[in-house]
């Protein structure tokens, strides 16, 4: 009679499991925000990069460390019970409103505009350009997944963003890459740029492939007079279980004959940060992953102090911190990214500026000074 029980608890419990494995492959695949999956064909193509062996993306280092079901699991329950005092703002990060008129008449000097978190509006040479435009609600493929952004409103609402001219992307994390943005930007943007693999998630979304241009790490392309460079990052990628480490993450190089600027996109701290500024540097501006990081996972994502000295190693004139004040994706307080950098970009005596989302940087200006806002 036990043995009975046992098979039938056994069998049941089977099911279940099959059920919830067909019901997860079910809805991933049909369910939009996923995106698409790298198609053997294209495998066959990334197969050319120093970077693809083994069918996926690799790290110049070995990272990111393989975690067992059982740390995964673990760190994933850390996450969602800790309680982080001052984990987000008490109220929302209000945004400083610029005009669609300015937007598109705008001839002037080299500028950007950050819209939180990663994502910029960068003008130059009379060029719009838009970083990582994430402009969701949460960084996750559904609302009821992740926790509310910092700003509920942005500098400029999407829909009233003028024709923009390209649009650059790091890699296919959900608070970089976001579907509904993409359907709000992609008929009014002239071209995107990638790196290798995050084609596919855009064409699964409409974006015609003529549309589309892939990179590999230090190749470049020229647009209408700038020169954009895709340069390594220490990361990873994947937007659901089964195909992690599909597409390539990296980060930019955006040069016109007067200015050049850096978007480190997501990464962990290594040699590569002195690499491309021996080979592109130095840089007017760098735009500086700086928050979502922990001990465990360091190799993937910088400390502050690590992110001061890659703007050193990188020989950057001054250093924006991105990646903080957007979302809350790990386990430190919403200010302890910019408190801990600006402290040891002073020790080594580099320029910081930090403005607030919406206000107005002037990429060769060295003479405005911003407010430690995040402490009012």
């Amino acid at each position: 009679m036990i043995k009975k029980i046992l098979k039938r608890i056994m069998i049941t419990t089977l099911i279940i499991i099959g059920l919830l494995v067909t019901a997860y492959f079910a809805f991933t695949n049909y369910y939009p925000s996923f995106g698409g999956d790298v198609s053997k064909e294209q495998k066959a193509i990334y197969s050319k990069s120093e970077q693809f062996r083994d069918g996926k993306f690799n790290n110049t280092n070995p990272v990111p460390k393989e975690l067992s079901f059982s740390e995964t699991m673990k760190l994933v329950y850390t996450f969602f019970t800790t309680r982080v005092p001052n984990g987000r703002p008490k109220h929302d990060l209000k945004a400083i409103k610029i005009d669609s008129t300015n937007i598109a008449e705008y001839n002037g000097e080299a500028r950007m505009v950050w819209f939180g978190h990663s994502s910029f509006l960068l003008q130059l040479k009379g060029k719009t350009i838009l970083l990582d435009p994430m402009f969701g609600k949460v960084a996750a493929p559904l609302d009821i997944l992740g926790g509310n952004r910092f700003n509920e409103e942005f500098p400029l609402e999407i829909a009233k963003l003028p024709k923009i001219d390209a649009v650059i992307f790091s890699h296919d994390h959900y608070d970089h890459l976001d579907y509904k943005s993409i359907l709000k930007i992609k008929d009014k943007t002239k071209h995107f740029y990638v790196p290798l693999g995050i084609s596919t998630h855009l064409k699964a979304w409409d974006v015609p492939s003529d549309k589309i241009t892939e990179l590999d790490w230090w190749q470049n392309t020229e647009f209408e007079g700038l020169n954009l460079v895709c340069t390594p990052a220490q990361h990873f990628s994947g937007r659901k279980m089964n195909n992690g480490q599909s597409t390539l993450w990296s980060s930019w190089i955006i040069q016109s004959k007067t200015e050049n600027i850096y978007f480190s996109g997501d990464s962990g701290y290594a040699n590569h940060f002195k690499e491309i500024g021996e080979k592109y540097g130095p840089f007017d501006l760098a735009l500086m992953e700086c928050g979502q990081y922990n001990d465990r996972w360091s190799d993937i994502h910088m400390m502050p102090e690590e992110t001061a000295q890659a703007g050193i190693d990188l020989k950057a004139n001054k250093i924006m911190p991105i990646h903080w004040a957007g979302f809350k994706l790990a386990l430190h307080e919403w200010t302890d990214p910019i408190e801990r950098v600006t402290k040891k970009a002073k020790e080594l005596n580099l320029n910081v500026i930090t403005p607030r989302i919406g206000e107005q940087i002037i990429v060769k200006d060295s003479t405005h000074t911003f407010t430690d806002w995040w402490k009012d």
